[in-house]
């Protein structure tokens, strides 16, 4: 895509298995690569199944409109099989810690994480944001696991703030 638009190089951020994607993204392309910022993530494999195994008021917390969670009950209601499918195997082959993914970004690099989520604890975000080199955890207030959106407004500040904190730097 970047080639396409003819995109040298971009600030990359990922949310739960956009995160993951993202730092691969980062450890293989580091040049094409300015900043990183992952939310809510890396994805952990799971069964993507309708209905989902995780209800959405987990995902999105508890202070979630209830027309979001409806909104989000209904996506996952009609999930299309070959993408569920093609995620559920990538999701399972992918340990970005033992495959040395973490080690090899380069770029700053930004974790956004919410202490209360049921998916995951602040502890388990930190050990895989402490093996990124040039890497800092945020940890926002909230017990959703999509915090990008439910906390959209707090980790778009946090994203900006650091962007702007990196481009002073250089």
């Amino acid at each position: 895509v970047m080639d396409k638009a003819g995109v040298e190089s971009a600030h990359i951020i990922g949310a739960k298995t956009g995160g993951s994607v993202a730092m691969r993204f980062a450890a293989d392309y580091p040049r094409r690569t300015r900043t990183l910022v992952v939310v809510g993530g890396p994805a952990k494999p799971l069964a993507i199944t309708n209905p989902s195994p995780i209800p959405q008021r987990d995902r999105l917390g508890s202070n979630a409109p209830r027309e979001m969670v409806e909104y989000w009950n209904t996506l996952f209601s009609r999930p299309d099989r070959e993408g569920v499918k093609g995620l559920g195997e990538a999701m399972s082959k992918f340990d970005l810690a033992k495959e040395g993914v973490l080690q090899r970004i380069s770029a700053p690099t930004l974790v956004i994480t919410a202490d209360r989520t049921k998916m995951h604890s602040v502890e388990e975000a930190r050990a895989y944001q402490v093996l990124i080199p040039n890497s800092r955890l945020v940890v926002i207030r909230s017990d959703a696991y999509h915090i990008a959106a439910a906390n959209a407004d707090e980790c778009v500040s946090h994203t900006l703030a650091f962007l702007k904190e990196q481009k002073q730097g250089h």
